[in-house]
């Protein structure tokens, strides 16, 4: 149920009251502020001042960080006026955003930890020329999340209003535990038993033994048992192991779904996500074979959208992923929804000229550019193999490119520019072929927008 309005007396004539956060939320944001201010207060100093001092310290911060969450809490509001939805905050000095729903291209619900274990979620939004997520709620009920985001979405005209609306809180609000099913047509899900072998089978797992056992030689070396010493080397084997941990949390059950012209994406293990990525913005798919997992036959598929930035500091706030590690077979049937009549064993690709072979010595075989019917393609990667397949109506612009070596050459790069992000790139292709790929991407561009 919405919680007490705030009261104010300039809201427009008939406009709805300003609606507040989960009256919980000043806590969720005071228990991360105590995680910051310890990892702020180094171990030297605690071993300057004493546990005893240290905890004091800890705990008046924290404090004061709590009482500072409650007042940002209390002058925090919101409310939909119109076709905008407007976010007012600030104490000293007041903010207020106004986000018109035109512009709105997702609205994604996040469960951390805490709000998982409390029962809420975060509301985040993704507008249209954004440089990162706009305007997030946090915290609200889990309900009222979904219900706010059903609005958002219809008021902006991604989504039609839903009849199965009401029974999607049930499928949200379910256990952190329990394998949450996206609504929609089921398209695949991951299994993690997949997931842990694919993060095995990359560099960085062969390496963690390594990198284990030098932070341990360097603490045995220094002969020191002391807590400070101990916490270090802890702290520094976390920084070993976190990355292909964090990956295996982050595309933990992973689900993927299709509910009208949209990809449902559920995934998470400490931290759940529950994004939309409409399909008429997905303007690259980017297909990868790391070098280990042709030995399982796996692959990875992503996704470029437009509407997410792409310098956004925290990579996992993007819908990039389309499926995290699966086979050939899967990958189609996937592609196929997202780019109908698009097979990866069908993609016309041509090597570059002989004489690329100055610029690539060892990949040069590798190196690919075509024109499918409805797509341009691009592959490289010797190591890890890559191909990226992007859909003629999706190219903002073309660019022709050379350097000084392949002047000499008689090459030149061809760049597919997107909206979403880098696009494609077909590198050392001929000059002469270069131009006329050039020319030729720009006519089927043209055709295929005015088509659409």
């Amino acid at each position: 149920m919405p919680y007490p309005p705030t009261p104010r007396s300039d809201l427009p004539p008939g406009a709805e009251p300003r609606q507040r956060l989960h009256p919980l939320s000043p806590a969720l944001h005071g228990a991360k502020s105590l995680v910051v201010v310890i990892a702020g207060l180094s171990w030297s100093t605690l071993s300057r001042v004493g546990f005893g001092w240290f905890a004091v310290m800890a705990a008046i911060l924290a404090l004061g960080a709590t009482v500072l969450a409650v007042i940002s809490w209390y002058n925090t509001g919101y409310h939909v006026v119109g076709r905008e939805l407007r976010v007012y905050e600030g104490l000293l000095w007041r903010r207020s955003r106004a986000i018109p729903l035109e512009r709105l291209q997702a609205v994604e619900v996040v469960r951390p930890l805490l709000a998982q274990l409390t029962g809420l979620a975060e509301l985040r939004l993704e507008v249209v020329g954004g440089g990162k997520t706009e305007a997030p709620l946090a915290y609200l009920g889990v309900a009222d999340a979904i219900a706010l985001r059903q609005r958002l979405l219809a008021l902006a005209g991604r989504t039609p209003p839903d009849p199965a609306t009401p029974a999607a809180p049930a499928a949200d609000a379910a256990p952190a535990g329990a394998a949450a099913v996206p609504p929609g047509r089921p398209l695949h899900a991951v299994r993690n038993k997949d997931l842990l072998l694919s993060q095995l089978l990359t560099p960085q797992a062969f390496l963690i033994p390594f990198g284990v056992a030098f932070v341990a030689t360097q603490f045995l070396s220094t002969g020191s048992w002391s807590f400070i010493a101990m916490a270090s080397t802890l702290t520094a084997m976390a920084g070993v192991l976190l990355q292909p941990i964090r990956r295996v949390l982050d595309d933990w059950d992973f689900r993927l779904a299709r509910d009208a012209d949209t990809l449902r994406i559920r995934n998470g293990l400490l931290e759940t996500r529950a994004q939309t990525v409409p399909l008429h913005r997905v303007q690259t798919v980017g297909v990868t074979w790391p070098l280990l997992w042709r030995v399982k036959g796996w692959l990875r598929l992503r996704l470029e959208v437009a509407g997410y930035s792409a310098g956004e500091v925290d990579e996992r706030n993007r819908p990039d992923r389309l499926l995290p590690v699966g086979d050939l077979q899967t990958a189609e049937a996937i592609l196929t929804e997202v780019l109908p009549g698009v097979h990866l064993g069908e993609l016309p690709l041509t090597a570059p000229p002989t004489r690329a072979r100055w610029l690539n010595p060892l990949s040069r075989r590798v190196l690919g550019a075509g024109l499918h019917e409805k797509v341009f393609t691009v592959r490289s990667g010797l190591l890890t193999r890559q191909v990226a397949v992007v859909p003629y109506a999706r190219i903002q612009s073309v660019r022709v490119v050379q350097g000084p070596v392949q002047r000499w050459l008689r090459l030149a790069t061809v760049h597919a520019d997107t909206a979403g992000g880098a696009g494609a790139a077909a590198s050392d292709r001929d000059l002469a072929e270069a131009w006329g790929l050039a020319a030729e991407l720009t006519s089927r561009a043209h055709a295929a927008r005015r088509a659409s």
